[in-house]
């Protein structure tokens, strides 16, 4: 099993396989949009524009396990971040991270990359995965790991 085995399901509510992106070096974040660190899709949209045209993309999946700061649905959420932040990147319908419900694609995640001292539970929105073209899972970055920061890893992916 690698990461194009999984599928999600866009905000527009269409299926969509991460082997679409096969080749390309992924950044991928659980995101909400009443968090402390929501202003962090102001980075990942730069970064993404920045590199998008040398085989990168962010992908961001909506989750509302933590504090309850993504509670609405889909339409909700394609609005605030097309009209605050402007993302264009690819944003996917809100899952689980966490717990007997977490999306197959986090459980694979937080097992290829655990967090500190091992823990594979992802601790609060905006944990970053950054995946190299082969599909392997290269990093995980904290929630407060701010997206500029994430430059030259990205960069020596590319």
């Amino acid at each position: 099993m690698d990461i194009y085995d999984f599928e999600a399901e866009t905000l527009e509510g269409q299926p969509a396989r991460l082997a679409d992106w096969r080749g390309q070096v992924l950044l991928i974040v659980n995101t909400a949009s009443k968090c402390g660190f929501t202003p962090q899709y102001e980075g990942l949209e730069a970064l993404y524009r920045k590199h998008k045209d040398k085989g990168f993309a962010v992908l961001g999946f909506p989750c509302n396990q933590f504090g309850k700061q993504e509670p609405g649905h889909a339409t909700e959420i394609a609005n605030f971040c097309s009209l605050t932040y402007d993302v264009s990147f690819p944003m996917f319908d809100k899952i689980e991270v966490n717990g007997p419900k977490a999306h197959p694609l986090y459980a694979y995640l937080k097992q290829e990359k655990p967090g500190v001292l091992g823990s594979q539970g992802i601790k609060w929105n905006f944990t970053k995965f950054l995946v190299d073209r082969a599909g392997k899972v290269v990093q995980r970055f904290a929630p407060n790991v701010p997206p500029e920061a994430l430059e030259a890893a990205v960069q020596a992916l590319l």
